[in-house]
């Protein structure tokens, strides 16, 4: 059994930063690849960004070089510092664990997801 519990949504100004936190309970997170996805409303929940047990990180076109993933094993927890951020950047904000990778794609695990957590940029 694995729990995820994000934290660190909120609402800022176009251009301004946001943390989001993830913490995990459950299995071996030191083994586990992490992901963050977001749903926008009316849209499907999309990838952000993805950290492998290894350290190495991907990321979507959009947020690339304004998002940073990161993750502390000795915590166990998933970090995505968001900076630069923009209004299409509003969306609830979902961690994923113990997802797969096919080839350089982060595959979510099924079953893993968090509740979520809201960040609104107003512009």
């Amino acid at each position: 059994q694995v729990q995820l519990v994000e934290s660190g949504g909120g609402t800022v100004q176009a251009g301004e930063s946001l943390r989001l936190s993830c913490t995990y309970s459950g299995r071996t997170f030191s083994r586990s690849n992490m992901g963050w996805f977001r749903q926008a409303p009316g849209k499907e929940r999309e990838f952000v960004a993805a950290i492998h047990w290894s350290g190495d990180t991907n990321y979507r076109d959009s947020v690339r070089g304004r998002f940073t993933v990161s993750r502390d094993n000795a915590k166990a927890a998933v970090y995505l510092e968001m900076n630069s951020l923009k209004a299409e950047d509003t969306a609830v904000y979902y961690c994923n664990a113990n997802g797969s990778y096919r080839g350089s794609l982060y595959v979510p695990h099924v079953r893993w997801w968090g509740q979520g957590t809201q960040v609104t940029v107003s512009s």
